[in-house]
This record gives structure tokens, C-alpha cells and sequence, in this order.
């Protein structure tokens, strides 16, 4: 099968396209027949950074990167007893671990898929894996996310956040979306009452009672984020754990909750996106679409961090 390997941290030219054998999967798997495959930041930071690389896979080399997929079931072990041979199914596959989506056919486990809507493509279901789940997971596992909730959601016209947006108001909240001003109609457009040009100097200092925070930046613009929480309210942080001490002394001095959250792969939350993407309650917005030779493309553009929405690879 197809494959592409990954030897050592580094540029584009690190992704080598190669023939291996197909996995083999175990009793409590599908082996899925990949059509689809979404790309997020990790990928590409696993990609170009050691320690990222590291921190992933530890000293396992080559690794296969990725863990969006969406294709159609060829072989079940036998323990699974939600798919057949034939279904169209999509999942975040052994997040955090070694999801080895970059691949003609991945091992997944049963409990990290669910159908396809008849409704959504193997590309638009691709892109609605790990930035979905992740914004899923933040707002109502971690934020416990109630209607007339207000709602600040930053990044608002990326994966995770145009996500995230959409979620907020399908919950009921109030849903205020920071992004650039040249994406402030697509945010508006994705469901956001209020949309932020982050880029203007002082941007938060209007914004007051907010019940939730969705950080997808960290820096300055967590920092400043506090001011905007009503105290007992809550921030969701979620490009790294090691937050500076100053910005969690600020969180504790105004009674913010702070917290650090990591998405994981679990059957209940893909299942939650599966019935979202079927009522259309969640959309997926696809930047571009490229093909499984033109990965390093898909990877460059994802670092020009311009993306609005998602990029996807089709096999």
C-alpha cells in the first residue's frame, strides 16, 4: 500500500512516499481503506520539530504522521460488532499516540470511528475529526457549555475554531469570534454574534462577562483574555501545558479557571460529531483539497497560517 514515512524532524522534503505492507489489525479493529485525510497543525509540527516529534512518538523511527481519516471498512476483527465490511466511517485515530493515518489502509479501533452521515462526503467528514472533537471536547466536557453562555472563541476562522463556534451555538451560547479582519465575514458567517479584529491594538478591552474562553494561541492573547472573564469563569487552553507563571498567578488572583486540555480519542465524542455533521448543525469548511503525492504542499500551506477552516488529502 501507499504510505508516507517520516525518518527524521525536518522540511518538506523529509515526507517520502513508499509501498508497505497493509496492517494488520487486531480483534478489536477495523482496517479502514483510506479516501480521505485531514491535516492540522501537529502534523505539521511533528513534521518540522524534534522535540515535537519526540514528545509524539518517542524514539520510534520511521513514524507515519496523521490521525484523520475517513474511508470505507474492508476487514473487522472480531470483537466489532458496530461496523461491517462496506460502511463509510471517519474518526481521530489513537490521538494522543500513533494514529499512522498517512496511509492507503489504517488499523483503527472500533471505538475511535463512527458511520459517515449519508449526508457529508469522505472529505468534508475528514475535516470534521480532531478540530472538531477538540473544540467538542473543550466546550462541553471541559467548559461544561450552557445556553446564554457568552463565548469567546479565538482563532475563530480556523480548524478548531470555526468548529467551535458552531458547536457554542448549537448549545445556546453567545458567541463572540476573534480572527483578522479580512475573515470577519466567514466567522459571521459560521454562526459568531460579534466577530474581533485581533489584529487592532487593545482589541479585548470592550469585551467584559465572559462565562468561556477557547484559547488557541497562548501568549499575550491569554494574558489579556483574563480581563475578559467574569470571575468563576473558565479559560480552555490548548497549544501547551507549560502556561508562565505570571498568567497563572493573574487567573488565580480574578478566580478565572485555567485549564490545560488535551483531546483525546473517544467514541462518544466522534459519535456526538457524526449526529452534529447529520442535522447540519456543524459544517465543515475545506480550504483546499490536495492529493496524497501533493502532501508537502499540503503541509506548506498550512504553515502559511492563512488556512480558513481545513485542509484535507484524498487518496
Amino acid at each position: 500500500m501507499k504510505t508516507i514515512i517520516l525518518n527524521e524532524a525536518g522540511g518538506v522534503d523529509k515526507l517520502q512516499l513508499t509501498d508497505t505492507e497493509k496492517p494488520q489489525i487486531k480483534s478489536n479493529e477495523v482496517l479502514v481503506k483510506v479516501k480521505a485525510i485531514g491535516i492540522n497543525p501537529v502534523d505539521v509540527n511533528a513534521r518540522a520539530y524534534d522535540n515535537v516529534l519526540n514528545w509524539i512518538y518517542g524514539d520510534v523511527r520511521p513514524v507515519v504522521l496523521g490521525w484523520d481519516i475517513a474511508g470505507e471498512v474492508s476487514e473487522t476483527g472480531e470483537e466489532v460488532s458496530d461496523f461491517k465490511i462496506g460502511d463509510k466511517v471517519f474518526g481521530m485515530i489513537n490521538f494522543f499516540g500513533n494514529g499512522k493515518a498517512y496511509s492507503e489502509y489504517v488499523a483503527a479501533p472500533e471505538s475511535h470511528l463512527a458511520l459517515i452521515p449519508e449526508n457529508q462526503t469522505f472529505q468534508h467528514a475528514a475535516a470534521a475529526t480532531l478540530a472538531a472533537v477538540t473544540a467538542y471536547q473543550a466546550l462541553v466536557d471541559v467548559a461544561k457549555i450552557k445556553k446564554d453562555d457568552r463565548v469567546l472563541i479565538h482563532a475563530a476562522s480556523g480548524g478548531v475554531g470555526h468548529f467551535a463556534v458552531q458547536i457554542a451555538k448549537y448549545f445556546g451560547a453567545y458567541v463572540i469570534g476573534t480572527s483578522s479582519l479580512r475573515n470577519k465575514d466567514f466567522v459571521l458567517s459560521m454562526g459568531a454574534d460579534e466577530h474581533i479584529d485581533y489584529t487592532q491594538k487593545d482589541s479585548l478591552d470592550m469585551v467584559r462577562d465572559i462565562d468561556i474562553v477557547l484559547d488557541t494561541i497562548q501568549g499575550e492573547t491569554l494574558r489579556t483574555s483574563i480581563d475578559a472573564v467574569r470571575p468563576g469563569g473558565i479559560i480552555v487552553t490548548l497549544p501547551s501545558p507549560e502556561i508562565p507563571q505570571d498568567i497563572q498567578d493573574k487567573a488565580e488572583k480574578q478566580n478565572i479557571h485555567l485549564e490545560f486540555m488535551m483531546v483525546a480519542s473517544k467514541k462518544e465524542t466522534i459519535k456526538a460529531i457524526a449526529g452534529l455533521l447529520e442535522n447540519t448543525s456543524l459544517i465543515s469548511h475545506i480550504h483546499r483539497v490536495f492529493s496524497f503525492e501533493e502532501m508537502a504542499n499540503a503541509h506548506l500551506e498550512m504553515e502559511t497560517k492563512r488556512v480558513v477552516g481545513k485542509i484535507v488529502v484524498t487518496l
